[in-house]
């Protein structure tokens, strides 16, 4: 972590004890607890990463040092904990996970009295509080005697989740579901969902497991090969596979197909305008162009922001006039449940769409525009990065674009991103086009120009 900065794109993480050691994690909550005012109620849960319960501890310590109340909901996914939040008075909460990052890391997020995680001006003031030992302290008269449980976020998610769905639709259905929560707290909650609305789950990796021996957290194609074999293989009407803490979603049609988010939301942000609901369809650069394609013949607007559900999300409560929100890694947003990433509610809304339309999932994924998809990461200092997205501006200066979060850039037939990452030394590259050839003259191109930067 460079000094002055401990927020990533989405929260702060670290190995466990090593960048994120109890001395950190100490200081870190101290910093959190005078962030919030004197007598705040924060509610805080983890995930089934390895150190949770270390972490967990120390930040509920270090919160009722500053003269804070702590509850504590124990293992919940995001979505659920952020429900807690906003539907129950907390003034905010505080998440043990490291979301989709391999088994040695873990972290933590914040969350605000809203119910979403604290904006980039807050987390640059907790970071200021962090830095300059600026905590609160309270007499030990003051001190709360202990942390109280909070027993009902897992009921009370669930309950809200089902209600805004057609229970009595999908029940109709009678389908079976393949759930693969990657061995953490998404086993607590998406098959509940699923038997209340009447739809049979059948779950792989659902043991609470903290090295990921079913699979890694991170829900890809590759990471998903023995899920979507699996799905073909028991003959279910859909599978879904979450990210370590359950606020992403990947969905998996009856033929095994794995399908990537920005996919998955260009068909719900359509279902959603043809239900009767309004407003405009927010989402990050790294997203599809099929989204536009696909939403401008209903007159849908799309709001191209920086990568980071925090920043989409923030600029949709604001704005007031999201349909809904999302991210192309599987972080779907619907506004009337909550303006956050929420696994479960997206597979609600998937499973009603589905219903409605009383197809085949492969048959909906199939009604897309067709784009041939390369992604590529390359090891490379922040510095070097922005110069190739420099670079990339230059080369490509008569077509669209977008310069929001690095450039994406947007023609005929084809699209690409590139841009720094925001956790990791690394340029991240995504290009899209509608055939094989034009794929791989885009991509050479794109190689020739960070080669001229790198040397390599």
């Amino acid at each position: 972590m460079e000094l002055g900065r401990l927020f990533g794109t989405d929260g702060v993480r670290g190995v466990v004890n090593e960048e994120l050691n109890p001395e950190l994690v100490v200081r870190l909550g101290l910093a959190i607890g005078s962030f919030f005012d004197k007598g705040s109620r924060i509610l805080v849960a983890m995930d089934s990463r390895a150190g949770g319960e270390l972490i967990k501890n120390i930040v509920a310590g270090a919160l009722m040092s500053t003269g804070v109340k702590v509850y504590d909901a124990g293992l919940a996914p995001t979505p659920a904990l952020q429900y807690a939040v906003k539907s129950n008075g907390f003034d905010g909460g505080v998440m043990v996970t490291a979301s989709h990052n391999p088994p040695e890391y873990n972290g933590i997020k914040v969350i605000g009295s809203h119910g979403i995680e604290v904006d980039r001006d807050e987390e640059e003031a907790i970071e200021e509080l962090y830095w300059e030992n600026r905590f609160r302290r309270v007499s030990w008269r003051e001190l709360s005697h202990h942390v109280e449980k909070y027993p009902l976020v897992i009921e009370e998610y669930v309950k809200a989740v089902v209600s805004h769905v057609d229970r009595d639709l999908i029940k109709s259905r009678n389908y079976r579901l393949l759930v693969d929560p990657a061995n953490s707290v998404g086993s607590l909650t998406t098959p509940l969902i699923a038997r209340e609305l009447g739809v049979k789950p059948i779950v792989v990796n659902g043991t609470l497991d903290p090295l990921f021996s079913g699979r890694l957290p991170e829900p890809t194609v590759e990471n998903l090969a023995e899920t979507s074999k699996l799905v073909r293989e028991v003959g279910v009407a859909l599978g879904v596979a979450h990210d370590a803490d359950a606020d992403r979603v990947i969905m998996i049609d009856e033929k095994g197909v794995v399908h990537w988010g920005d996919r998955t939301a260009a068909l719900l942000a359509r279902y959603l305008r043809e239900k009767g609901l309004k407003g405009r369809v927010y989402t990050a650069v790294s997203s599809s162009v099929i989204v536009e394609e696909v939403l401008r013949p209903l007159n849908i607007d799309v709001v191209w922001l920086k990568v980071g559900s925090v920043d989409i999300a923030h600029t949709m409560r604001r704005n007031g006039d999201a349909l809904c929100g999302f991210e192309e890694n599987g972080g779907f947003m619907y506004p009337p449940h909550q303006y956050v990433r929420d696994g479960g509610m997206t597979t609600a809304l998937f499973l009603e769409m589905l219903a409605t339309y009383g197809v085949p999932a492969s048959q909906l994924f199939e009604s897309l525009p067709k784009y041939h998809t390369v992604k590529k990461k390359y090891k490379m200092s922040r510095e070097s990065a922005l110069a190739v997205v420099e670079k990339v501006k230059e080369a490509f200066r008569n077509e669209r674009l977008i310069t929001i979060d690095g450039v994406k850039v947007v023609s005929s037939d084809y699209w690409l991103l590139v841009r720094p990452s925001g956790t990791e030394p690394l340029l991240r590259v995504m290009i899209e086009a509608k055939t094989i050839e034009r794929l791989d003259e885009v991509s050479q191109l794109v190689d020739s120009l960070i080669s001229e930067v790198t040397g390599r």
